[in-house]
């Protein structure tokens, strides 16, 4: 079939067999960083494809060598998503204090993420190279993962921004408590091998092969009865929740905005810039240095 849509700037909507759709993050050049624009592409692409009668199972692939670098700290692009696409209640991206960056999170990383991942059709992530701090996310509501055998993962937030983990803190229900800890506290990259052995993904394949594999997994779930593939989905999900999950998400995105204002209040910048790697906090650095120019015409 592969049919795509192409009205979207930094995603690709294809739908690659029957009753399946591909949905490509598509900025190779910025190893699909995502910023707000992305995040709202995306959106509509689980949107289309979940209210799609004729598409069972979703795939979340991202173009180029590396699934995703993160969020993205460039300052390019827009900062807060227009009005007519917040999906939550929360607003007020500007407010006094803590207040505006704290809807903002809420609204761009947590509430929109969960919503995804109660997505009712299953959705597969077939990932390659590199996964990183904020690409975790994108990870973690992921129903399945297939991995080529060259992919790694990162949650660098901990040891490079002094913020205990990522706004969709699901660690502790993607492997143990202490292997999360460890992962965490060093921030060390975590191979696809050590990631399958944790049950953090499903499959690891080598890199040729990945696309194929991860189609033909989706073909196999897609060729059964929908509706109950939904309840299966809701059943696990539900299971997760009784275990915590929700409640923990939760409580980790608040300690994770502590993190940002104990950053605020000591350096003016809501991330402890002083432990950033020098490329990173360059990037951090000029973003503010523009940020500051606009403000000041």
């Amino acid at each position: 079939m592969d049919v795509k849509v192409n009205e979207y700037e930094q995603v690709i909507y294809e739908t690659p067999a029957s009753n399946v759709a591909r949905i490509v993050m598509n900025r190779p050049g910025r190893r699909n960083a995502q910023g707000i624009t992305m995040t709202y592409e995306l959106d509509d692409a689980f949107k289309r494809a979940c209210h799609d009668s004729k598409i069972n199972v979703i795939i979340l692939a991202a173009s180029g060598d590396h699934w995703n670098s993160g969020h993205d700290v460039s300052g390019e692009g827009p900062r807060n998503p227009p009005p007519d696409h917040v999906t939550g209640l929360w607003s007020d991206y500007g407010g006094k204090g803590w207040e505006g960056a704290y809807g903002r999170e809420r609204e761009i990383y947590l509430e929109i993420t969960e919503r995804w991942r109660n997505a009712p059709k299953p959705v597969i992530g077939e990932i390659q190279g590199s996964v990183i701090s904020g690409g975790m996310i994108l990870a973690w509501m992921c129903d399945l993962i297939v991995c080529s055998d060259d992919a790694r993962f990162r949650d660098a937030t901990a040891v490079e921004m002094g913020i205990a983990g990522v706004e969709f803190w699901q660690h502790p229900y993607e492997m143990s408590v202490r292997q999360a800890k460890e992962w965490l506290m060093t921030g060390g990259w975590m191979t696809a091998q050590e990631a399958e052995r944790r049950g953090m993904v499903n499959q690891v394949v080598p890199r040729d092969q990945l696309v194929a594999r991860t189609l033909e997994l989706a073909e196999d779930i897609a060729g059964g009865n929908p509706f109950t593939m939904k309840l299966v989905k809701q059943a696990m999900n539900f299971a997760q929740d009784q275990m915590g999950r929700k409640a923990s998400v939760d409580f980790g995105f608040h300690l994770h905005q502590i993190g940002h204002m104990q950053a605020m209040m000591n350096s003016g910048i809501p991330i402890d810039i002083e432990s950033m790697p020098p490329a990173m906090r360059a990037t951090i650095e000029k973003a503010i240095a523009a940020s500051d120019t606009l403000a000041a015409r």
